[in-house]
């Protein structure tokens, strides 16, 4: 039978069959001799065994997958930023929604506390570059429906500067759910070793991906995107990146550079092409090997 890895601790892979509680599963042999190490987030095909638990057989193809934390086949990444304490540097959003977006997953830009800092500039930025934008608070409940409404039925993770309200955000959807968190958070001595647990938890009708302290993707430690490939990792670029004069185009500063031109007419965002060249420069040290998806 199929199903889809939800947990993975001390050997183990708890995969959600949709059939009651999760079957404890270990990895056959060949998985380690074709050296595929099966992820949280992993669509699987295992085989159950008389005592309960049961073998992975195989890991299904994945539609993406990444290194910190060892998570696959994320639907989105929801970006959460905040115009109060602390405020969100813009840069950081539009990093976490490029590296979105070159994983093939869909980057929703979340503003939360919306009762102290009401960023609508930044939040039309967004909008208007095509990204799904929600105001919302933790605090009052604004936007909380329409996030809930987002999750519904995708595997989403969550990320974001330390401050911004993640967990807050988690427990305004669902009461109750830091609680369950925090429970399993003292079982495995989270802060007392290093181990990376990652856990898929049912929010609503969606999946969230919890990973220790919510910090989901560390941010320093990103994989980061190769220069070839940064370009089309911003989306309003796209329709300019073949109209360029000259092919190889960086989008920098070159000119009859289509992007560049698009900027001037106001069509692009300075501060997102600000992000995008800063990105750019970034990769110039990247070796090959540091970019596999």
């Amino acid at each position: 039978m199929t199903g889809q890895i939800v947990k993975a601790l001390s050997g183990f892979y708890y995969v959600d069959t949709g059939a009651g509680e999760p079957v404890p599963c270990r990895g056959r042999g060949k998985l380690r001799h074709q050296k595929i190490t099966p992820l949280v987030g992993d669509r699987v095909e295992i085989t159950a065994l008389d005592d309960g638990a049961g073998m992975v057989d195989a890991v299904l193809p994945r539609k993406n997958q990444f290194r910190r934390p060892m998570v696959a086949n994320i639907d989105q990444l929801v970006i959460v930023a905040s115009g109060a304490v602390p405020v969100t540097d813009p840069f950081l959003i539009d990093r976490m929604a490029a590296v979105a977006e070159w994983k093939g997953c869909e980057p929703v830009i979340c503003f939360n506390k919306w009762d102290l800092a009401q960023v609508d500039g930044l939040a039309e930025l967004y909008r208007s570059a095509g990204f799904t934008t929600l105001k919302v608070s933790a605090e009052t409940g604004e936007g909380i429906p329409e996030l809930s409404a987002a999750l519904a039925g995708k595997v989403s993770a969550f990320t974001g500067n330390t401050g911004v309200g993640k967990s807050s955000i988690l427990n305004a959807i669902q009461p109750g759910f830091g609680l369950r968190v925090g429970e399993i958070s003292e079982k495995l001595g989270r802060g007392r070793h290093t181990t990376r647990h990652v856990e898929l938890f049912r929010v609503g009708d969606g999946l969230v991906a919890d990973t220790p302290g919510f910090s989901s993707f560390d941010v320093d430690e990103t994989e980061p995107i190769p220069r070839e490939e940064l370009a089309a990792a911003f989306r309003e670029f796209r329709p300019y990146l073949d109209r360029c004069r000259f092919q190889g185009c960086a989008h920098v500063k070159e000119k009859g550079c289509a992007v560049l031109e698009a900027v001037k007419a106001g069509e692009i965002a300075p501060s997102r092409h600000k992000s995008y060249a800063r990105l750019y420069e970034q990769s110039g040290a990247i070796e090959p090997w540091e970019t596999k998806k």
